[in-house]
């Protein structure tokens, strides 16, 4: 599938957002842009917020499911860190598809000397013509990331995000640079924007939320259209045809 790639930059350009911790030292959730409370309303002022045409939309009422059975506050956190966490790899996806889809790195990808997967084939065949131990190396680091967010970065004043947190605030790098190795934050890593404005912060907040919710949808339509023929008309023309599965995260067949 050919696309352009300066649209997928722009994509992930407007997508940056900021974060700013909630100030409450109780165990509630902050769910909304600067609430220091974790109410369902604040819940839906947000999502009036995002789309005032959508509004608020749980028809599957999820915020009752009471997850780990800690409440409704711990339940809307768990909820909106899954979305933003979702809508940031759904970013991600979106632009390696349009970019992989154009070009490959020109030098060897392995020690033997093995070249990038063609750009000839779909990224999902490209996926599949990596070696194994490649896959593992990548899927290494990212649980290792998902650890250290969980964690808290190691910082026990750091509440987690179904305890008080900022749902998508992900911990510094702090404590892994003074007791392993110089590693640079994955936001803001240079202090570029410790002086934005508390407004212009949550406008970023609702910007990222909202481009997550776009990407989640432009990446399965991407997965459709090459998996099953005519099922995106808009991307029929340039659509790659995959035989295997485009969820199985090792091989074609898993």
């Amino acid at each position: 599938m050919k696309l352009s790639i300066p649209s997928a930059l722009l994509l992930l350009a407007s997508s940056a957002s900021a974060f700013v911790a909630p100030s409450s030292s109780d165990a509630r959730v902050a769910t909304s842009l600067n609430s220091d409370s974790s109410s369902l309303e604040d819940l839906k002022k947000f999502s009036n917020e995002l789309n005032p045409v959508v509004n608020y939309f749980d028809p599957l009422n999820m915020v009752d499911t009471n997850i780990y059975e800690m409440g409704q506050d711990a339940t809307i956190g768990f909820l909106r860190q899954a979305e933003i966490k979702h809508g940031r790899v759904s970013m991600a996806a979106f632009v390696g598809y349009c970019v992989q889809s154009n070009f490959h790195w020109p030098w060897a990808m392995s020690l033997d000397g093995s070249s990038f997967p063609s750009t000839d084939l779909s990224p999902e065949a490209q996926w599949d013509a990596i070696p194994s131990t490649a896959k593992w190396q990548i899927l290494t680091v990212i649980a290792a990331l998902e650890i250290w967010d969980e964690a808290s970065g190691g910082n026990e004043s750091t509440p987690h995000y179904m305890k008080g947190g900022q749902p998508g605030k992900y911990p510094s790098f702090q404590l892994f640079r003074d007791e392993v190795h110089w590693v640079l934050d994955l936001y803001d890593p240079f202090g570029l924007n410790k002086k934005m404005s508390q407004e212009k912060k949550d406008k970023r907040l609702a910007m990222e939320v909202n481009n997550g919710r776009l990407a989640m949808i432009g990446i399965f339509g991407f997965l459709a259209a090459d998996k099953i023929e005519g099922s995106v008309p808009l991307l029929k023309s340039i659509a790659i045809p995959y035989e295997g599965n485009p969820m199985g995260p090792f091989e074609a067949g898993f």
